[in-house]
């Protein structure tokens, strides 16, 4: 019988089943994620379609956009310094309420005639606020209710449902602003209070953190605490390198396509190909994480990646390209896995919202130079030479960073999801092993957890 003043342990997932099947609370969770995913791209194409509607310029659709952006940038880090001190479960419950009680004053306002584009500002301030409080929460509250075994399997549903929720969300709400140009806000509201709903059942509580002498509570500890960890930094300048060159190609992509006469309708077609493999991508990402040792993984990658860029510089046709994204796309899911795994299972427990929300920005960061680097080079180069100046780019981020990590196994995933991840037959592994670390005690938080080659000076450890 459990002590009446111990923790309750992470929810065993059933032998045989999947987590979303056995883990009632990762259920809980997936499910209150998935609708607040779907509900903010409900209102991601809503919102500039509004503005416009109520006699907004292009300009002031784009101005309300990049207010939710600015406000999220500015609030990352801050964001998981608290995800580090309070109740991540009532942190997202906060956040959810805040964006109902914040769309749901969209109707209210235009009921009462006076909806105008401060309103509409407002608004996106204040979702883009919530969301940034909302995602390190979030993030590691997957690491409160799954068991580290689980984790690839749980990373790669909530992947899964990100990338269904994006490529159905935009259609979803476009249509719903047809039928009533407030409808897409409501059901949006409504996502978010049913979100929160579910996240107050979740029973699952992280074990408290002993407050420790040697305790960082810097708002860069999640910074610091990264420059020492050489093989999770390789694997987040793959990521980032990656991701700048996704962001550049959608950018290319669309003005290639518009300059070689497609039309809107073809245009969003190959586009949706992207969210089609990503889908797909996360679908199979655990069996691909368990098969493929980490470095092989993003070689894979990089070289799909290398090589599709460079199959577009050849061609204009629609009915190539879309194919041949799917192909790419299909790859890319398992390195954020690899990435977000490797965090929740090394980083010290006190510092995940740090760590979490320092990794984002690292790669969100680059990431945002995309598009206007893209847009420099179709100018002055032309869209075949950007495709190539892009698919070099990729080889050389991967050669760069997949080649030093050959030799490494501290990314791989060990025993996850192999059942009995400590050897001693009960198929519990909350407790760890120096191979395979289970959720850090304050001690293992104060030692490291093991699992990555210690860079000197520096402790152990490792989207």
């Amino acid at each position: 019988m459990t002590a009446p003043d111990t923790p309750p342990a992470a929810p065993r997932t059933a032998k045989g089943s999947g987590v979303l099947r056995g883990n009632a609370d990762f259920r809980r969770y997936w499910l209150s994620t998935t609708l607040s995913t779907f509900g903010s791209q409900l209102s991601l194409l809503a919102f500039p379609l509004l503005v416009l509607s109520i006699g907004g310029s292009a300009a002031q659709a784009g101005t309300v956009a990049t207010c939710s952006l600015v406000t999220r940038t500015l609030l990352r880090l801050p964001a998981g310094h608290l995800a580090d001190r309070l109740d991540r479960r009532l942190i997202m419950v906060g956040c959810d309420l805040v964006r109902l009680v914040a769309l749901v004053s969209i109707p209210v306002v235009a009921g009462l005639g006076h909806l105008g584009q401060p309103q509409l500002l407002l608004v996106a301030a204040v979702e883009g606020a919530a969301s940034a409080l909302f995602a390190p929460a979030a993030t590691i509250a997957v690491r409160d209710v799954v068991p580290e075994r689980d984790l690839t399997e749980a990373l790669s549903r909530s992947q899964a449902a990100v990338a269904s929720s994006s490529l159905i969300g935009p259609f979803v709400g476009g249509w719903l602003f047809t039928v009533d140009p407030i409808l897409p806000f409501a059901v949006d509201a409504g996502s978010y209070g049913v979100s929160a709903l579910l996240l107050l059942r979740i029973a699952s509580r992280p074990a408290p953190e002993g407050a420790g002498a040697g305790r960082d509570n810097r708002l860069t500890a999640g910074l610091r605490w990264l420059t020492g960890q050489r093989a999770l930094l390789a694997a987040l300048f793959f990521a980032a390198g990656i991701n700048v060159v996704s962001a550049a190609a959608q950018t290319t992509m669309v003005v290639s396509l518009r300059q070689s006469g497609a039309g809107g309708t073809a245009i969003g077609a190959v586009m949706a190909c992207a969210g089609v493999g990503a889908l797909l991508g996360a679908a199979a990402a655990a069996r691909l994480i368990k098969a493929i040792p980490a470095s092989r993984l993003f070689l894979l990658i990089g070289t799909v990646w290398a090589l599709g860029l460079a199959v577009f510089s050849t061609t204009s046709d629609p009915w190539t390209i879309g194919p041949v994204l799917v192909v790419v796309v299909f790859f890319s899911p398992p390195a954020g896995i690899v990435v977000a795994r490797a965090v929740l299972v090394l980083a010290p427990r006190d510092l995940l919202g740090r760590v979490s929300t320092a990794t984002g920005l690292l790669m969100a960061g680059l990431a945002s130079l995309g598009p206007v680097l893209a847009g420099l080079f179709v100018d002055s180069l032309g869209a075949g030479s950007t495709w190539l100046a892009l698919a070099g780019t990729a080889a050389a981020v991967t050669v760069l960073s997949s080649v030093p990590l050959l030799r490494e196994t501290a990314l791989d995933m060990k025993t996850d999801g192999d059942g009995d991840a400590d050897g001693d037959g009960d198929g519990d592994d909350s407790g760890g092993t120096a191979a395979h670390p289970g959720p850090a005690s304050p001690q293992r938080a104060a030692d490291g957890p093991a699992g990555l080659v210690r860079a000197p000076g520096e402790k152990t450890g490792g989207p």
